[in-house]
């Protein structure tokens, strides 16, 4: 009976840290009505010299990286080389974000840092495309 007992709790205490360890990748985000929240910011620039994108790209990362709830943040330049039939080439800069939910990505749309971002740069903005969508591991 004792054997038994020790047994089911080992057991339980096994499955409970199996779960709390595994379940780390499904977040509140992950949960319905939680969603991530992808963040894709396509520039075009008035100056698109490769110095002028430079510019871009380090102003995204001073204003735009380590806001609270980013999961993940990237910034770059258009991929030159591919020039495949399918690829939307219509850019000079790329940001991506994900966020852990909506609302992050409003705190975010409302921080300071992202304001500063707006002003500092927009001069140069000859188009900005963004693309918001929910996205899941």
């Amino acid at each position: 009976m004792r054997k038994t007992v020790v047994f089911g709790v080992v057991t339980a205490l096994a499955v409970g840290g199996f779960v709390a360890f595994f379940g780390q990748n499904t977040t509140e985000a992950g949960k319905k009505g939680g969603m991530m929240v992808s963040h894709d910011v396509y520039f075009s620039l008035t100056d698109n010299s490769p110095k002028a994108q430079q510019a871009l790209v380090d102003l995204c990362k001073k204003h735009l990286s380590k806001h609270p709830g980013e999961v993940f943040f990237a910034v770059g330049t258009l991929a030159d080389e591919l020039k495949r039939e399918v690829n939307d080439r219509d850019f000079d800069v790329a940001l991506h974000i994900v966020f852990k939910d909506i609302g992050a990505h409003d705190k975010y749309q409302d921080a300071e840092r992202h304001k500063q971002f707006i002003e500092a740069g927009k001069a140069n903005w000859k188009k900005v495309r963004v693309f918001d969508s929910y996205v899941t591991q």
